[in-house]
């Protein structure tokens, strides 16, 4: 057993899952799952049928295609990205991949090797330390305290020689915050004058709250020698299963994640391809109006908590809330409980934090996005009444 893999620890949604194993749900209280961030929907019909009709009648859909992906979804992508960025980004600087997590790891594959360190803030996205650990690059903690905000003074004392990159994830998963544009601004300023990769995961873009560009980065001509950005279609077209993502970075970069695309996957899944493409040309208005449902969801989420004795919620935004709860027991012995006891699937944040870190005990994340308005006022009702 390749003694990285086994010191890895079992992928966390996966985890909660068999924690439902033996639980009868009654009827009178099915199961509330918000453990995984994840549409629960089909893609919209029109969007379903365009899917069909590439099934059906195109045979390109169905062969093997460009390791670096479709070059019109390639184009597109870049000239969206170039209007929403107020800035300039070649269709040469896309890459699209098997969805966002193998975006991810294709581009640690370029960055960092044996020994080497990256920084995450904390609490983190599990899959992103899963990767780090079966690569062995070992993963440089940032804790973000309670505004859940990474400080840039803080990061700069983490990096050493063999620092590779910073991540940073907004909208936030698990945490839900949106990063200030200053702030990812310096983020990149303290990148580039060490030499290092700045990683900037947007898998949750589409869903921010705020009015225009959530940064301008892409408007400096010299942001490829240092950003690369992550992205998901899967979350604003309902995608999951396709598994559609994309890297945006240096020409020079794409050629070296080449070669890791090639051997993992050859090249991305090209009904899901078009799907993407489709999406983005046709459907800009119903994106817009899921965006406007997950703000009232989160707004939702926000008055519930104000009226929830003992817990605080520490942070909500594009799929998550991250909260901490009043009870003398660890978030894990909680998320366990709440299944049999409540019905609720959530996860602990013994899933996002160090093992060392105290803040895992008392934090949990709640994938709201899984539920409707209804479905949130059941979740408060059972959070409410539930006593350890």
């Amino acid at each position: 057993m390749n003694p990285r893999m086994a010191a890895t620890f079992a992928p966390p949604v996966m985890e909660a899952r068999r924690w439902l194993q033996g639980v009868a749900f009654p009827a009178h209280r099915p199961l509330i799952n918000v453990s995984q961030a994840a549409p629960m929907e089909p893609p919209p019909e029109p969007l379903r049928k365009a899917i069909a009709e590439a099934a059906l009648t195109d045979p390109a859909a169905h062969l093997y295609g460009p390791v670096l992906g479709l070059p019109e979804l390639r184009a597109e992508v870049a000239a969206q990205w170039s209007s929403a960025y107020g800035g300039r980004i070649g269709a040469g600087q896309v890459a699209i991949t098997q969805g966002c997590n193998q975006a991810f790891c294709a581009a640690m594959a370029t960055l960092a090797g044996d020994g080497d360190e990256v920084i995450l803030p904390t609490p983190w996205y599990f899959n992103h330390k899963m990767w780090l650990d079966m690569a062995g690059i070992r993963t440089v903690p940032l804790p973000t305290g309670d505004s859940l905000i990474p400080e840039v003074q803080r990061a700069a004392q983490l990096i050493t020689g063999r620092t590779r990159a910073i991540v940073l994830v907004t909208p936030n998963n698990p945490a839900g915050v949106e990063y200030p544009r200053e702030l990812i601004a310096d983020f990149l300023a303290l990148c580039r004058r060490h030499g290092i990769a700045l990683i900037l995961d947007e898998t949750y873009r589409d869903f921010h709250s705020g009015t225009g560009a959530p940064h301008d980065l892409f408007a400096d001509p010299d942001w490829s020698d240092t950003l690369i950005q992550l992205y998901s279609f899967s979350k604003a077209y309902r995608l999951t299963g396709h598994r559609v993502g994309a890297m945006v970075a240096h020409e020079d970069r794409l050629a070296e994640a080449e070669k890791f695309l090639d051997t993992v996957a050859i090249c991305p899944n090209q009904l899901g391809q078009r799907a993407a493409l489709w999406g983005m040309r046709n459907l800009g208005q119903w994106l817009a109006g899921e965006r406007a449902e997950i703000l009232e969801r989160r707004a939702a989420i926000e008055a519930g908590f104000a009226a929830l004795e003992g817990w605080t919620l520490m942070g909500a935004g594009a799929y998550f809330a991250y909260a901490a709860h009043p009870w003398p027991i660890t978030s894990d012995d909680l998320a366990r409980r709440l299944v049999a006891e409540a019905g609720v699937l959530l996860l602990p944040g013994t899933m996002f934090l160090p093992e060392a870190d105290t803040g895992a005990r008392q934090q949990v994340r709640i994938a709201f996005a899984n539920i409707d308005l209804q479905g949130i006022g059941r979740l408060f009702e059972r959070l409410s009444a539930f006593r350890p």
